[in-house]
């Protein structure tokens, strides 16, 4: 469909290769994902290393084919450096939330690219809110932000009521990552996007009020 940038290519090697030793040795996996117990006794290199690790092919493909699709929106706009810069601090926000709502989780885990790839989509719709997007059972293609906003909302949801064996709040922090990055980078978005920049950060907002009156 485009061409990928290096920047691109890299970032899904890296997910590749070491989610392929992953799938292989179970030590290995077990000793790099996202362990609340493991992050509590010194290891904090998980929090990077764990957003490299898959559960299977499926879980990995379906984050590389999003990265695809939106890494040259982001890429076209700010370059390969602020790109990578984006990714990584998504990357780290979904890890950091994940530790600030399950700190008293020791056995909670997680492993996935799945908040640092959110965290490129969020970047994407801000940069583009025009964009329109399609998923599954919707016959009609939806604005990226609606969706977007959306996918916040179900995640509060999921975080809510631990719905099925997904890293909600990882996905949440990634959101974050990219949205506030975006913002740094381009904060004349503000006045140019204001209503997209406001509605985006709605769902931030509740989860951090329902966080704070304990709901959630």
């Amino acid at each position: 469909m485009h061409n990928l940038h290096v920047a691109t290519i890299a970032i899904m090697a890296a997910n590749i290769l070491v989610s392929l030793r992953g799938f292989s040795d179970t030590n290995f996996f077990e000793r790099y994902k996202f362990s609340i117990g493991g992050i509590q006794a010194g290891q904090r290199e998980r929090m990077a290393t764990s957003a490299f690790l898959h559960v299977d092919i499926s879980h990995l493909f379906f984050n590389m084919f999003t990265l695809y699709f939106f890494a040259n929106v982001v890429i076209n706009w700010f370059g390969p450096g602020k790109f990578l810069i984006i990714y990584f601090i998504s990357l780290l926000g979904g890890s950091l939330l994940a530790l600030f709502f399950h700190k008293d989780e020791p056995h909670y885990s997680a492993v996935g690219a799945s908040g640092a790839v959110i965290g490129i989509l969020y970047a994407a719709i801000l940069l583009n809110p025009d964009m329109q997007l399609g998923i599954m059972f919707i016959p009609i293609p939806l604005p990226a932000y609606v969706l977007g906003i959306a996918y916040l909302l179900y995640s509060i949801y999921g975080m809510k009521s631990r719905l099925g064996n997904i890293g909600h709040t990882a996905h949440f922090g990634g959101a974050i990552g990219g949205y506030a990055t975006t913002l740094l980078f381009k904060p004349e978005l503000f006045m140019t996007d204001t209503l997209i920049v406001v509605l985006m950060a709605i769902p931030i907002l509740i989860l951090f009020a329902l966080e704070k009156m304990g709901k959630i």
